[in-house]
């Protein structure tokens, strides 16, 4: 019998509706909706979502948050048998603390191809002269995720619109009356 971790299709998708749920809760927020979630064992440890505005800080990212959390969960800074699922495509500095942790797995919903650190713009996840790579499960409930994410943009462009007294807004707009 191997030591290999079993890869179960269901449960990536059971546990990215979790990460979803998370990111919803960003979305309510008016923050950027990305959630994530840490599991170990089959069981969800940690649970987060972006709160980069609401707590003005930069790091308070979903993944960060989440790692955070589990690290309180174990015990332990290392997460080495543990898997991250995080509706997009980790950032560098969030892939830098996958790393540094030891996370065994990453599964993500949407990538990003301009900015994304486990394949998308770059991989340090696998980045062959670190001390740790980790096995990356990419698309998982991706039309959820990216669904989430562009409704959110399109949301907060048609409030900045509004608010800048655009073809969309009453507020100025004399044509908004004629």
């Amino acid at each position: 019998m191997s030591d290999e971790p079993i890869i179960d299709l269901q449960s990536d998708h059971y546990f990215m509706g979790e990460a979803l749920r998370q990111a919803a809760r960003a979305y309510a927020a008016e923050e950027v909706p990305i959630g994530a979630v840490v599991v170990k064992g089959g069981r969800i440890i940690a649970r987060a979502f972006n709160q980069v505005e609401t707590l003005r800080d930069a790091t308070a990212h979903a993944e960060m948050l989440a790692l955070t959390q589990a690290e309180e969960a174990v015990g332990d800074w290392r997460l080495n048998d543990c898997t991250l699922y995080a509706t997009k495509e980790p950032c560098p500095m969030c892939a830098g603390a996958i790393v540094h942790v030891r996370l065994a797995r990453v599964v993500y919903g949407v990538g990003d191809p301009k900015a994304g650190a486990a394949g998308g713009a770059l991989n340090l996840l696998q980045f062959p002269s670190f001390n740790h790579q980790c096995e990356i499960t990419r698309g998982v409930r991706e039309a959820d995720c990216k669904s989430l994410l562009q409704s959110f943009f399109m949301e907060q462009r048609e409030k900045r619109k509004a608010e800048a007294g655009g073809p969309h807004s009453e507020n100025g707009n004399l044509n908004a009356y004629l």
